[in-house]
């Protein structure tokens, strides 16, 4: 773990202010795949754009191969003769993760049926279970549909993680672990936002698969 926060320190040295918070959500991502658990995440905007980026760096191989345990190997050697071997070889270890922004006829629909800010929330009403990671995207930290699904998470035994500009907002109120990069500006925070995450899911990947 030492040598990837290091190296973001390195890398971006106005981070290092927020390596303890990083930390912390790496660790409560962990527990809750230990525990069986996935990963939600929502944002807008670029922040949406990163919320896909995060689900492709955790449900394939991202600095490493990940190939599957010999038991999984043989389960699908043993189901489909012949064939079994190539689909072997060409899965890889995946860590559960769904970004809450693809599902455009669910968001449209219940965005002109219901309530535009409650787009993410029914999703994470939907899919989330207790033990689960909510991981909402901010720059402003005050984005409605992003609060709405934190709160919703929250009600329904969820943890919770934040990335926002230097304020916080209102999310640095509400969820369990806020990571606040140094910046006001929206580029500049968006732009800090793609290493902490390549960070996490560096250390993820580190713990389960190596």
């Amino acid at each position: 773990m030492s040598s990837i926060l290091n190296g973001l320190a390195a890398k971006y040295p106005e981070l290092s202010e927020c390596l303890p918070d990083v930390r912390k959500a790496f660790e409560l991502l962990q527990a809750s795949y230990d525990r069986g658990g996935k990963l939600l995440a929502c944002g807008n905007g670029g922040s949406a754009a990163d919320c896909e980026h995060i689900v492709g760096e955790l449900m394939k191989g991202f600095n490493s191969r990940r190939e599957l345990p010999e038991s999984r190997r043989d389960t699908l050697i043993e189901a489909y003769p012949g064939e079994g071997e190539y689909l072997a070889d060409r899965l890889q270890g995946a860590l559960p993760a769904i970004s809450l922004v693809s599902h455009s006829a669910l968001m449209t629909a219940y965005a002109n049926d219901v309530e535009a800010e409650m787009i993410f929330a029914q999703q994470v009403y939907g899919y989330g279970r207790p033990g689960d990671v909510l991981l909402g995207l901010s720059t402003s930290g005050n984005s409605r549909n992003v609060l709405r699904a934190v709160q919703v998470a929250k009600a329904f035994g969820l943890k919770t993680i934040a990335f926002t500009g230097q304020s916080g907002g209102e999310l640095k109120r509400l969820a369990d672990v806020t990571i606040r990069v140094p910046y006001a500006h929206t580029p500049d925070i968006q732009e800090r936002h793609l290493p902490i995450y390549h960070a996490i899911c560096l250390l993820l990947e580190e713990a389960n698969f190596q």
